[in-house]
């Protein structure tokens, strides 16, 4: 399951671990397409990777903090740092290779 989060759940989440965070918007139509292969992964990796999603035009500051420009932006963290980057839609088998070679 993706978790929706703003700027207060992430400064307290426990960011141990690998997490993977979907930084979007409600009006972005890359991001449509892609939430529903982030649920899919989500389920398939669950107990390995947590997944979070971030609305953008709710939450600025956070979207700065990790230097978003463009969504969807799948940002990929290893106990609270950020580790790699993937702008744009992608299909399910390249997100979950993005992933793994980050596990």
């Amino acid at each position: 399951m993706v978790k929706k989060i703003n700027q207060n759940e992430f400064n307290s989440m426990d960011k141990s671990g690998v997490s993977v965070i979907d930084f979007n918007a409600t009006w972005c139509g890359p991001c449509k397409m892609l939430a529903p292969v982030l649920e899919e992964l989500s389920e398939d990796m669950a107990g390995k990777v947590n997944f979070y999603a971030v609305d953008t035009d709710e939450n600025p500051e956070l979207a700065s903090q990790f230097g978003i420009m463009n969504i969807p932006a799948v940002v990929l963290l290893k106990d609270g740092q950020k580790v790699d980057m993937n702008v744009g839609f992608v299909p399910k088998p390249a997100l979950a290779d993005f992933i793994n070679k980050n596990l």
